[in-house]
């Protein structure tokens, strides 16, 4: 509804209130019409449908057919085994799952919890949720608006906005009349709306809207009406699940068909099919990727980075681009005095404090920077107040000019408030037996309203050349200016309008002041560079201003880059966008809503993209984006909810260890694939080639499941903890749809495989040759343990292990010497020969096996030695 455009009575009258608030009795019968005053959530899933979520992926699909299939054949231990697996994997992904919803809970800060309302014409304090239309409620600094509001009554009202509008700069409240047929959100100044926050003065409003019907409710429920994409890991493992289980069932009947077509008993064949089924399926890679995903979300954790969906982890080695805010994510978000100008020099801030005692002009200064200001010190040493005037509190206390002493001689006995238009404030003060009146605001309105300059000796014309160049140098250099002006009065005067006051006045200095980058932030910008991640800065600031800080952190190089404004953006349709935006690398002047634009016209381009975001407004490009980064500190409840990632610590330097942790989780993913899909392929080599050829069965089917979870699944998860590569941030982004199997990750499974299974055959013609009753045993043995030698060579994709040392990874030399052991085990230990089928080998037949299974160690650092001279040649080339 058009609240803004209607008056005081006729909000009354539409609200059935008035001026005492609504009754108690009232209150409570609308209550129970509107519900509370509560965003309604879209309801949840229930801690068993999360469990039950977990059987839905495809490979845990095949799975549990294989253990079906398994005990239809009367073969139980297969079908136990398999089993447990899959309930484990559904409890680590339930327990990862259900700790991030709760953490998320944890979060959740922005909620108003109580509010000052008239009742029964008295005031008092209620629950933000129990508000209804037609209260009467009153704004203080300090305070979020509890609820959409129709202002009726403000004095000095200023509302942080930046969570619904993007605005970085409190709005000035008004309670007047807005008359224009269409008034944006930002400059509905008669209105205060759910969520954001009173920075300064008072005020008074009517409540027109509640919950849902907000318009922070309104974004809320258009993202939950929204569904979410598939990560590229879920999309690869995926495609993977599908292929892989076509090439498993026309192995399969292969293999049936030709041992029919030989005359074997149609059993024994049903049998190896089987068989080779169970060993197709690597049964350990869904439990080990959630494992590597969890232990990568809770990394992250102690990264200052909250994932609050698991696959996200993986996403990030995927970004090509981050796109980021300023305020607070590449700046400090807390305003510092940077220059100042006076006696008619150009000092910097640190260098402020000597020489004060030799310069009068510079004590009075100072004098005017403290009291000229309405901000306070808080507990424990915090100062409150606005960005601006904090910043100017702290550098007159630095220089020891502490405001609460001032004020005991220089009482404030008047002031001018701030007004826009004007685009200054006035100050009075008792100084030296009279009054002086100190004004802050613009440059260029003080310099029209000043008659000269105070100097070291005495007061001289203003060289308005000079100051105006100033300005425009300390604006260049991304710095918000501002200048002081003094007047001296022996009472006050009788006319106290701005006209009167604010004239004739002697300019004491200029002040620069800005949001410095944080000092992280250029070195974690190079590394994107280095990375192949291109950064983006959005910021709602002033183009000078943003391209300033920029040209600190590195964004803007000059390379051909370009700055936009959101004035300009908002004129090119999205395809004349798209042609220019892989150009841009700053934006400023940008409304949260245009966010979502970028976030498409780099997508179309086939880039996959991070975006960083706060406020209400920016919930949508958060949830279209590839990956939505959502602000821990400054942060929305409904940014939060729309983002996968959330920042803990608000800073840009966290996301660029995100993304490293999360090219490392890809890497080590992309090893265990590597690794299960290599001994896997060796079984299935083995097991479809020896009936091909007429040699029997090697394995059955209760070694085949040994090998699978024994060999491929303490390895495997061991991988996870694979630290990064050295080179991990200095290669181009993995592109969004490139298959797990690049970078001959597939043909290297395929001749890996080959190899293994080609010293099998060599181990069975041998057996034969030689009567060898013990073949079966020596077949089992081998192939467990040429995967463990596999899995020594394969931790790094080109440098060789005795390079990166065997110990670097502890937890995988523990887990292969276990699973030796373990193997060792099924060989020697009586009690187990019955379970396994297998006898007891001789030190010669060990000895043999052994040396055979390091073959392919040694094969897979050879082909790794290949790479990195054909690197180097390509590189000297």
């Amino acid at each position: 509804m058009t609240w803004h455009r209607k008056d005081t009575n006729r909000i009354f009258s539409d609200l059935r209130t008035s001026s005492e608030g609504l009754s108690s009795g009232e209150a409570a019968a609308r209550l129970k019409q509107y519900g509370p005053n509560e965003l309604i959530e879209k309801k949840g899933k229930s801690p068993f449908r999360m469990f039950l979520d977990q059987f839905r992926d495809f490979m845990i699909l095949v799975l549990i057919a294989a253990a079906v299939i398994a005990g239809f054949i009367g073969d139980l231990s297969d079908t136990i085994a398999i089993v447990v697996i899959v309930i484990v994997n559904a409890v680590i992904g339930f327990v990862q799952e259900y700790r991030a919803e709760k953490a998320m809970e944890a979060l959740k800060k922005m909620a108003a919890p109580t509010a000052t309302v008239l009742r029964d014409g008295q005031p008092g304090t209620a629950p933000a949720s129990e508000l209804v239309p037609g209260d009467l409620v009153v704004l203080e600094a300090g305070r979020i608006v509890p609820a959409d509001m129709r202002l009726i009554e403000t004095a000095h009202l200023k509302v942080e906005e930046a969570a619904l509008t993007g605005e970085s700069a409190p709005v000035e409240k008004s309670a007047e009349v807005l008359t224009e047929e269409e008034v944006p959100l930002g400059d509905r100044k008669n209105m205060a709306y759910k969520g954001t926050f009173v920075t300064y003065g008072r005020g008074a409003g009517i409540v027109a809207e509640t919950a849902m019907n907000t318009e922070f409710g309104k974004i809320a429920a258009m993202l939950q009406a929204d569904e979410e994409g598939k990560t590229p890991l879920q999309k690869r493992l995926e495609t993977f699940g599908r292929k892989l289980a076509l090439s498993v069932l026309v192995i399969c009947v292969v293999v049936l068909g030709i041992g029919l077509l030989r005359g074997e008993q149609p059993l024994l064949m049903l049998l190896t099919a089987i068989s080779l089924a169970v060993a197709a399926i690597p049964e350990a890679l869904p439990a080990v990727i959630t494992i590597a995903l969890a232990l990568g979300a809770k990394k992250l954790i102690k990264l200052k980075a909250l994932i609050r969906k698991l696959p996200a982890v993986e996403t990030l080695g995927s970004v090509t681009y981050i796109c980021s805010d300023k305020t607070g994510t590449l700046t400090l978000n807390r305003m510092t005095v940077e220059e100042l100008f006076f006696n008619g020099r150009r000092i910097a801030a640190e260098d402020f404090a000597a020489g004060i005692e030799e310069e009068g002009a510079a004590s009075v200064f100072l004098s005017a920077l403290a009291l000229s200001n309405d901000a306070q010190a808080g507990n424990g040493g915090e100062v409150l107040g606005d960005p601006t005037e904090t910043a100017l509190y702290r550098v007159a206390e630095k220089s020891g000019y502490d405001k609460a002493d001032l004020e005991k001689t220089h009482r404030r006995v008047a002031e001018i408030p701030f007004d826009s238009e004007r685009k200054c404030m006035t100050t009075f003060h008792e100084w030296e037996g009279g009054l002086v009146s100190f004004t802050k605001g613009a440059v260029d309105v003080l310099v029209e309203k000043s008659r000269d300059m105070m100097m070291p000796e005495s007061p001289m014309p203003i060289d308005l050349g000079r100051i105006k160049g100033l300005n425009e140098s300390m604006a260049a250099g991304g710095m918000r200016v501002l200048c002081f002006a003094m007047r001296r009065w022996d009472r006050l005067p009788d006319d106290m309008s701005p006209g009167n006051v604010e004239k004739e006045m002697t300019m004491i200095g200029l002040v620069g002041m800005i949001d410095p980058p944080r000092e992280e932030a250029g070195a974690a910008v190079a590394l994107c560079r280095s990375a192949g991640i291109k950064t983006v800065m959005i910021t709602g600031d002033h183009p000078a201003t943003a391209q300033a800080i920029a040209r600190k952190l590195g964004i803007l190089d000059g390379d051909g880059q370009a700055v936009m404004t959101g004035t300009e953006l908002e004129k090119l349709s999205l395809e004349e966008f798209e042609e220019r935006v892989e150009h841009i690398r700053v934006y400023a002047r940008v409304a949260p809503e245009q966010k979502l634009k970028i976030v498409k016209a780099l997508q179309d381009r086939g880039q996959y993209v991070a975006m960083t975001g706060d406020g209400v407004n920016d919930a949508p490009a958060l949830k279209r984006a590839d990956i939505g980064i959502a602000m821990g500190i400054t942060g929305t409840d409904v940014s939060k909810e729309a983002a996968s990632m959330i920042l803990l610590d608000d800073n840009f330097a966290s996301i660029v260890n995100a993304v490293k942790e999360g090219r490392k989780i890809y890497d080590n993913i992309r090893k265990f694939v590597k690794y299960l899909l290599t001994t896997n392929s060796g079984e299935i080599w083995t097991l479809f080639l020896a009936p091909v050829v007429g040699l029997p069965i090697p394995l059955l089917p209760i070694q085949i499941l040994w090998i699978n979870l024994v060999t491929d699944g303490l390895p495997a998860l061991a991988l996870s903890l694979e630290p990064a590569e050295g080179d991990v941030m200095n290669r181009p982004p993995r592109h969004p749809q490139e298959s797990i199997f690049a970078g001959g990750l597939g043909f290297h499974a395929i001749w890996v495989g080959l190899l293994m299974a080609g010293i099998v055959l060599f181990l069975l013609f041998w057996s034969i040759r030689t009567d060898n009753p013990h073949w079966q045993t020596m077949v089992f043995t081998f192939l467990c343990l040429t995967q463990l030698g596999n899995v020594l060579a394969i931790r790094s994709e080109r440098e060789s292990l005795f390079k990166i040392g065997l110990f670097s990874n502890s937890y995988l030399l523990g887990a292969v010497l276990l699973t030796f052991l373990l193997q060792m085990a099924t060989v020697y230990v009586p009690v187990l020969n019955p379970v396994f089928k297998t006898v007891p080998l001789t030190l010669e037949e060990t000895l043999f096996t052994v040396s055979l299974s390091s073959i392919v160690f040694f094969a897979v650092e050879i082909e790794k030695l290949v790479k990195r001279r054909k690197g180097e040649v390509s590189v000297t080339a």
